[in-house]
């Protein structure tokens, strides 16, 4: 027999299901955890431009902040009707998604990525978002936030 008795089938939506779909994903990303928890209230980013070449000022992102976009983005964690996250939890700003965060559980998952979303899909069109997401403390609430329900919930499963 498999797991619990049941021939190894895990029932969709089920802790151990959400467990086994996130626990993958998180690990390409919380490497970042420290790095992120680390610049929570600094600015990541610096603005280039040259008065010589008449260019538009476009933000140089620290190389981190980038490797993370990079890991996120081979995830899929990243769904783009992050926006039905927003407006179903009534998410307006940045306090309203470290409040969502702090009383996540495990069944929010989903809703978390959504945040995580939106400050990875978002920052791809807008320059200051990624960085936004650091300094607020955003990012590395949401991430910590998922590892530690994963990693709590996959304790449990296994008892």
């Amino acid at each position: 027999m498999g797991f619990d008795d049941n021939d190894g089938n895990i029932n969709e939506n089920s802790v151990e299901d959400i467990v086994a779909r996130y626990r993958p994903e998180l690990d390409k990303i919380t490497p970042y955890l420290g790095w992120l928890k680390e610049n929570v209230k600094t600015d990541v980013s610096t603005k280039y431009s040259n008065s010589d070449l008449k260019s538009i000022p476009f933000p140089v992102y620290n190389s981190n902040l980038l490797a993370f976009v990079k890991a996120c983005q081979t995830t899929n964690l990243l769904d783009r009707n992050y926006v039905y996250v927003y407006s179903r939890n009534r998410i307006a700003n940045f306090k309203d998604e470290l409040l969502f965060i702090s009383d996540a559980q495990i069944t929010d998952m989903d809703d978390l990525a959504g945040i995580l979303s939106k400050y990875i899909l978002s920052g791809m069109t807008k320059g200051s978002v990624w960085a936004e997401g650091v300094y607020s403390g955003v990012l590395y609430s949401v991430v910590k936030k998922m590892d530690d329900l994963v990693k709590f919930w996959g304790s449990e499963a296994r008892m």
